[in-house]
């Protein structure tokens, strides 16, 4: 069977295997923003399990823009050894190193999820949290944020670029910049985090002028033939598709291959018609942008099921799908999915000492379809 989902995507001189791409998911066990053994752990084994490309968790492009002690970085030269590192633990998997970019803004010095409500959050004597305006989260013991001075911004914005050049120089052949979900560039772009009155603020071609020149800054250091997404929050507290669609034909302007589309995350649930949590329930908004601008996109939200995933690339909804709770619960996620597909050799991803012992297992069950062994009909589940 021909599978859509697993034919191969080429962005720029980026060529992957196929569309099932590793959502970055923090662990927040970095050590002054260098990885650690965990992170060759987590991004080893699902590398190994067969995606075209492997995204890095949220990486700080200053210091002060972390979101917990336990972020990884690239505000420094001495971290690229470390991620070049994870570069090569992704390649030997098969697969293609990504990174995902990120400066917290308002959501940074807090602790991980998992923490005791009643934990401390670290010490701000040398972490001051910045923002476009000062406007805190809207949740209990979230830290004030300075509403940051043009130096500040003109500073982040060069920061974006020297973490650009040492993403390069780890050997990282995609980034994508996080710029949904309320951190820093979102929170630049919406009316309702940014009170700006200088050409920052104001009117959505001011509110969107530090992604532009993040974007540009980037590109001065990021090569030609490697790839650049950017993550938008799609629809939101006051901000509608239409505004997105409108920022990302401008965004294609300036040399920004893929839009990663997510939606939310300025306050709670983003619109108060936005759709309940569900199979595959952001993917409309892939689509429309994708049919709007013309510019590839990559779809996220609850992607579980082979055939589902199957169906958004084959109907053009999305060019990319991302996973990331579900290939914590099975790392092998892409290779299952290509063998309940009937791809013909469901395990050329993986390496041969895997592969051959997958299809040796898969003997031991002669005149089983793969289709019985646990997918289900995606219509069944909505």
């Amino acid at each position: 069977m021909t599978s859509h989902l697993f034919s191969p995507f080429e962005i720029r001189g980026v060529a992957l295997r196929n569309r099932v791409v590793v959502s970055p998911m923090w662990q927040y066990l970095g050590v002054d923003g260098a990885p650690t053994v965990a992170h060759t752990v987590h991004l080893g084994r699902l590398a190994e399990g067969g995606p075209g490309l492997t995204i890095v968790e949220g990486t700080t492009v200053d210091r002060r823009g972390r979101g917990t002690v336990g972020d990884l970085g690239l505000w420094q030269d001495d971290l690229v050894p470390g991620h070049a590192g994870l570069v090569d633990i992704i390649r030997a998997g098969g697969s293609v190193p990504g990174i995902q970019l990120i400066h917290a803004g308002r959501k940074g010095r807090r602790n991980p999820p998992w923490a005791p409500e009643d934990q401390p959050v670290p010490d701000p004597a040398d972490w001051p949290v910045l923002a476009p305006s000062a406007i805190p989260v809207p949740v209990p013991g979230a830290a004030a944020p300075e509403a940051m001075s043009l130096r500040d911004i003109e500073e982040t914005a060069h920061s974006w670029a020297q973490a650009a050049r040492r993403a390069r120089d780890a050997g990282y052949d995609v980034i994508d910049v996080q710029a949904a979900h309320g951190y820093l560039l979102h929170t630049f772009l919406s009316p309702l985090t940014n009170r700006r009155t200088d050409a920052y603020g104001g009117s959505s071609h001011n509110r969107a002028r530090l992604l532009i020149e993040v974007v540009d800054a980037i590109r001065t250091e990021w090569p030609d033939d490697k790839a650049l997404f950017v993550r938008l929050s799609c629809v939101d507290v006051r901000w509608g598709l239409d505004r997105t669609v409108e920022l990302v034909r401008e965004l294609r302007c300036h040399a920004v291959d893929v839009i990663d589309c997510t939606s939310g995350g300025l306050t709670g649930r983003p619109t108060p018609d936005a759709p309940a949590v569900g199979y595959g329930y952001q993917v409309p908004y892939a689509e429309q942008v994708r049919v709007q601008t013309g510019s590839p996109t990559m779809a996220v939200g609850m992607i579980v099921h082979a055939r589902q995933a199957e169906e958004i690339v084959a109907c053009g909804r999305a060019d990319l799908v991302a996973l990331g709770r579900e290939l914590l619960h099975n790392p092998n996620w892409p290779l299952d999915a290509a063998r309940k597909l009937g791809v013909a050799d469901p395990y050329a991803a993986a390496p041969a000492r895997t592969a051959h012992w997958l299809r040796k297992r898969d003997e031991s069950f002669p005149g089983l379809a793969p289709s019985t062994m646990g997918d289900l009909d995606v219509a069944t589940v909505g």
